[in-house]
């Protein structure tokens, strides 16, 4: 739907199960129209859709396409941006670093997000600028040397730019500007805003725009403009607040370097702060039904002095709760975001709403994105309706950017 000046809301459908074309369509006609009904009756609503390998190939059958193309405009709906983060499986198995399988130093990642791009180019509106995030290139912890990380990093730039490449041609055939949008996320091989910067100034910018002056015979000039165009960042606020980095600087460090935001994803992270009247054993009890087997909750540790411990996974920061001089949890766990206290827990609402602020004084993004994807994990006391919780969430984001009167 559309907010503010420019930008398109909506949720990202990846919170339902279905890894097949038929499995991701049903759920769009049973919560997505559900949602829509609440929400934006008789106007146009967007989708923020979620497409695994398997759907985008059989959407991408000619008739399938035209049908599923047809069927949004029957039903008022339009297409503005893609997760194309999770490539296979995302619900009922334990998924933890799997979700960066097939990573960017692969040409799977690459033909899994031309396919998509594809797709897009067919089902977005005309005159709308459409955008589809992406991993940070691969998970951290599976490679051992600093020299391997940096092939993977050239080779990742190397994809990226062949995707920019297609970017072009399709923006000079149909007219449709596209972007792909790198998601940091904690371990990830970006996974803050300064790891971001040094890529894309350092690999992109430099090697990559000598392999874009190659292949399009242009300048070096017209080379970094379209990498500027055609790549730009996936600001989750749920991930940069378990880095503790702070909204308004990170906006700020994406302007002073002349990049981009190309989707902003709205979500919250699990966060326990120590206190006068709670014990650490206490916090650690309260933590612990968050920890569950199927995704990953990486976690930081805050301690006295401004120190930072980071840990793989929930359970492992909670055994480390009671070391060096402990202040605060922060974890990445997606929570509903209309909610700033989760059983005698808090969550990063604050950051979420900050950004939202600033969203609202300058329109840094056209894209925005609720993505609380872990509903079937909560505790049991917080699992709801979905269409309801959905809704819920829509219009506290609304309120919160001053779409509601």
């Amino acid at each position: 739907m559309k907010v503010g000046k420019s930008g398109h809301l909506s949720y990202c459908t990846n919170i339902h199960s279905g890894e097949s074309w038929s499995e991701t369509f049903d759920n769009l006609k049973l919560y997505l129209l559900g949602v829509k009904a609440q929400i934006s009756k008789k106007n146009p609503f967007g989708i923020g859709l979620r497409l695994s390998n398997q759907a985008a190939i059989e959407l991408n059958e000619k008739t399938t396409l035209a049908s599923f193309k047809k069927w949004l405009k029957e039903n008022n709906l339009y297409v503005f941006t893609i997760n194309g983060f999770p490539y296979g499986n995302f619900h009922d198995e334990v998924i933890k670093d799997k979700v960066h399988v097939p990573d960017w130093s692969t040409n799977l990642r690459k033909e899994y997000t031309l396919l998509l791009f594809n797709i897009l180019a067919v089902l977005v509106p005309e005159n709308l600028i459409s955008g589809i995030s992406t991993s940070p290139i691969t998970y951290k912890y599976w490679h051992t040397s600093k020299s391997e990380l940096e092939k993977i990093k050239n080779r990742a730039c190397e994809y990226l730019i062949d995707v920019v490449n297609h970017l072009i041609n399709i923006k000079n055939t149909t007219g449709k500007s596209m972007h792909l949008n790198i998601e940091p996320e904690p371990d990830g091989l970006i996974e803050n805003s300064e790891e971001f910067i040094t890529f894309f100034n350092d690999f992109l910018l430099k090697r990559g725009g000598e392999l874009l002056v190659k292949k399009n015979k242009c300048s070096i000039d017209e080379a970094q403009s379209a990498i500027r165009e055609h790549i730009q960042l996936c600001y989750d606020v749920c991930h940069f607040s378990v880095g503790f980095e702070k909204p308004l600087e990170i906006i700020e460090k994406m302007k002073n370097n002349g990049i981009r935001i190309g989707k902003l994803q709205i979500s919250a992270a699990l966060k326990c702060t120590l206190n006068e009247h709670t014990t650490i054993e206490e916090l650690k009890s309260y933590l612990k039904p968050f920890h569950e087997p199927n995704y990953l909750h990486q976690a930081v540790i805050k301690s006295r002095g401004e120190n930072f411990s980071k840990y793989t996974d929930l359970d492992m920061a909670i055994n480390a709760m009671h070391k060096n001089e402990f202040e605060e949890l922060r974890t990445h766990y997606h929570v509903p975001v209309f909610l700033d206290e989760y059983q005698n827990l808090k969550s990063t609402q604050d950051d979420l709403i900050d950004t939202l602020q600033l969203w609202k004084e300058d329109e840094f993004t056209q894209h925005l994105e609720i993505e609380t994807y872990t509903w079937e994990v909560l505790p049991n006391k917080m699992q709801t309706d979905i269409i309801s919780a959905i809704t819920r969430e829509i219009n506290w984001v609304r309120t919160k950017i001053g779409d509601i009167i």
